[in-house]
C-alpha cells in the first residue's frame, strides 16, 4: 500500500498568501495543514509516500524533506501543471506501480485520520472506494449520487444542477484498476483529467466501488474562512502547555501553549492560544482560537481567533479579529491625520475600511 499526496496547485482562493507560500504549508495551530495529512498517513501504517508537486516543489521539499521525521519514505513527482486530481495519477503511474494506494489531497483536514477507511477497504476489497460528506453547497464539489441500497452509480465534478448533496472527501482508495479508467478517460470542459470521469469508467465497467459517509470533521482548507474555522477546531483539542516565560502582571486563562523561548509580559491572554517559539507578547489582549507562529511580535494590542505568521509584528492595533496575518507582515496604527487610508497592498488582497 502507498500513498499519494498532491501538493500542486497554486492555491489562488488563499492570495495573498500564496504568492510566497505553498497553500499546503499554511499552518493551522502552527502547524501546517501537509504535516496532519502526512500524520494520519504514518498513523495508518503506509510508509511509501509520492508527493506531487508543481511551482512550490522547492519549499515543499525543504519542509518534509525525505519523510523520515514523519516515519515516512517519500519521493517527489513533478507535474508542470495542475492538469487535474487523475492526471496526477497518470504521472505517477511508474512510481505506483501495481500497488493499492490512497489518494490524499495535501489541503484536506480530516479529524480521526484514516486509520479505519483503510481498514474498511482492505477488509472489503473494492475496486475503488470514497469518502463522502454533506454539504450545503454540492456545485462547489464533486458530487456523488447513490442508488437505494447505497451503492454509488454516478459522479459529477462541480455540477452545476447536483443531484445529492454528498461531496467526495479529499480522500480515495485505489487498486491499480484506477490506471485503466484514468487512460481511457479525456480532459474535462475545464481542460482537466477529472479523477470523478476516471471512477465513473470504473462504475460503468461494473468495477466495485465503495463508498462511506464521513460523520466528523472534515474541511477543504481553500480559503482563509476555513483556515480560521480548522485552526478553531485543531485548537479547541489544545492541552495545556507554558515553557516560555511569563511574568506576574500577565495571566494565561484555560488552554494556552506557550511555546520556548516565547515571553509573556503585561498581557492576557485567553485560550484556547499557541504562541510560537522566540515570540514576544507585551502589553496585549490575544483572545481565544488565536495562533501566534514563531518569532512574531504582539505589542499594545488585542488579536482573537486569528492566524499570525510567523516573524509578523503587530504594535499599537486596538482591535483585530478573523484575520490571517502573513508572514513578516506589520500592522500599526494610522496616523491620525489626515483622515484618509495609506494602503500598500499586493496582487488579491481584501480589505475591510470602516468609512
Amino acid at each position: 500500500m502507498k500513498a499519494l499526496v498532491l501538493s500542486g496547485g497554486s492555491g489562488t482562493r488563499l492570495r495573498p498568501l500564496t504568492h510566497t507560500s505553498a497553500k499546503q504549508l499554511v499552518p493551522v495551530a502552527n502547524k501546517p495543514i501537509l504535516f496532519y495529512v502526512l500524520e494520519g498517513i504514518a498513523e495508518a501504517g503506509v510508509t511509501e509516500v509520492g508527493i506531487i508537486v508543481g511551482d512550490t516543489a522547492p519549499e515543499i521539499q525543504a519542509a518534509v524533506g525525505d519523510g523520515s521525521a514523519f516515519g515516512l519514505s517519500v519521493a517527489y513527482i513533478p507535474q508542470e501543471r495542475p492538469l487535474g486530481l487523475a492526471h496526477a495519477v497518470r504521472i505517477a503511474r511508474d512510481w505506483l506501480g501495481d500497488d493499492d494506494f490512497v489518494m490524499y489531497l495535501g489541503d484536506n483536514f480530516l479529524v480521526g485520520g484514516i486509520t479505519d477507511q483503510l481498514a474498511d477497504f482492505r477488509s472489503t476489497a473494492p475496486d475503488a472506494q470514497i469518502m463522502l460528506t454533506r454539504v450545503s453547497d454540492p456545485s462547489a464539489f464533486g458530487v456523488a449520487e447513490l442508488d437505494g441500497a447505497g451503492r454509488v452509480i454516478g459522479l459529477e465534478e462541480k455540477p452545476e444542477f447536483p443531484k445529492s448533496d454528498l461531496a467526495l472527501v479529499g480522500v480515495y482508495f485505489f487498486t491499480p484498476a484506477i490506471h485503466d479508467a484514468v487512460a481511457a478517460i479525456s480532459p474535462s470542459a475545464r481542460g482537466e483529467l477529472e479523477i470523478t470521469d476516471a471512477i465513473q469508467w470504473l462504475i460503468d465497467h461494473d468495477a466495485k466501488v465503495r463508498s462511506s459517509v464521513v460523520t466528523g470533521y472534515w474541511k477543504d482548507t481553500g480559503n482563509a474562512t476555513d483556515m480560521l474555522e480548522v485552526n478553531r477546531t485543531v485548537l479547541d483539542r489544545l492541552a495545556p502547555r507554558c515553557e516560555g516565560t511569563v511574568d506576574e502582571e500577565s495571566e494565561l486563562v484555560g488552554r494556552v501553549v506557550v511555546e520556548p523561548g516565547a515571553s509573556v509580559t503585561r498581557s492576557r491572554i485567553v485560550g484556547p492560544a499557541v504562541i510560537g517559539r522566540g515570540t514576544r507578547i507585551d502589553g496585549s489582549y490575544i483572545g481565544p482560537f488565536t495562533s501566534v507562529a514563531d518569532h512574531c511580535t504582539i505589542a499594545d494590542s488585542e488579536i482573537e481567533y486569528s492566524i499570525v505568521l510567523t516573524g509578523a509584528t503587530i504594535d499599537g492595533v486596538r482591535r483585530i479579529e478573523a484575520s490571517m496575518i502573513g508572514r513578516d507582515v506589520a500592522v500599526t496604527p494610522a496616523p491620525r491625520t489626515p483622515q484618509a487610508h495609506r494602503l500598500i497592498l499586493g496582487d488579491h488582497s481584501k480589505v475591510q475600511i470602516r468609512s
